[in-house]
């Protein structure tokens, strides 16, 4: 019994310490847009086992930022670090076969494809046919409406359900941590709600999320932390709690 207890708090021990390594770093980002300087020297953390927020106004910066993580931009200056690994200058394509996958803002579903091809779009970079069929049964079952429309064109699909298409293709691969950008927009209430869900219990599940929301209220509420983009710097971060109980943050994001 005894050893049993320690034991278990031997495990607490080593998944709180793992829980607190940087899992992805950023260091000192300068994006341009051609003359216009979109990101202004940002550095932040994401540990392991974490739901991270991005929150912002339009134009603040947060859609580049994820951008530039994911290999899609190209920064001036600054570095980006994937589990200890560089990887500023890895293509997009190997980003994600070392474990990264990104949801892009407006879902880009392949309209003209079934939804199941879709998401077997989404294991592009593997190779292990079982597994990639295990992924698929594991994504039907986070996702039962996927598998109803299963050979449904992607483009006739509601918002909501490509929302959920996007999700789980980017699953198919399998990532370590999930960037997801603007999950929310353009979907009803009751869409809203379910997808924040979802991104709780990936989470539980041991994918670490980066989130890029304007629905400041709704990312603070699953976050762990947060960062606060204003015209491509980082104006405030922390605690995603307190930061819902600040002045600023509730004068500015929350409409209080």
């Amino acid at each position: 019994m005894y050893s049993m207890t320690r034991k278990s708090l031997r495990h607490i021990l080593e998944s709180k310490e793992e829980k607190a390594m940087a899992m992805l770093e950023v260091r000192d980002l300068q994006v341009y847009y051609g003359m216009i300087h979109a990101i202004k020297g940002i550095s932040f953390d994401v540990n392991q086992g974490e739901v991270i927020a991005l929150i912002g106004a339009n134009g603040a910066g947060k859609t580049t930022t994820l951008h530039t993580i994911t290999g899609l931009l190209a920064p001036k200056s600054g570095s980006v670090l994937f589990e200890g690994k560089d990887i500023t200058k890895v293509p997009a394509h190997k980003i994600v076969s070392m474990g990264m996958a990104h949801v892009p803002e407006g879902r880009r579903v392949f309209a003209e494809l079934s939804v199941y091809e879709n998401l077997k779009m989404g294991a592009y970079t593997r190779k292990d046919k079982k597994e990639i069929e295990e992924s698929l049964a594991n994504v039907y079952k986070r996702f039962p409406r996927l598998e109803e429309r299963k050979n449904q064109m992607a483009g006739t699909l509601s918002g909501g359900e490509q929302q959920m298409l996007a999700m789980g293709r980017a699953l198919m691969s399998r990532p370590r941590i999930i960037l997801m950008d603007e999950p929310s927009m353009g979907l009803s209430p009751i869409y809203v709600s379910e997808i924040f869900d979802i991104i709780k219990s990936i989470n539980k599940d041991g994918t670490t999320v980066l989130l890029v929301e304007q629905n400041a209220k709704k990312a603070l509420s699953i976050a762990d932390r947060a960062y606060v983009l204003e015209t491509g710097k980082i104006a405030l971060s922390g605690d995603a709690k307190n930061l819902m109980n600040n002045d600023t943050v509730k004068k500015a994001y929350l409409g209080e």
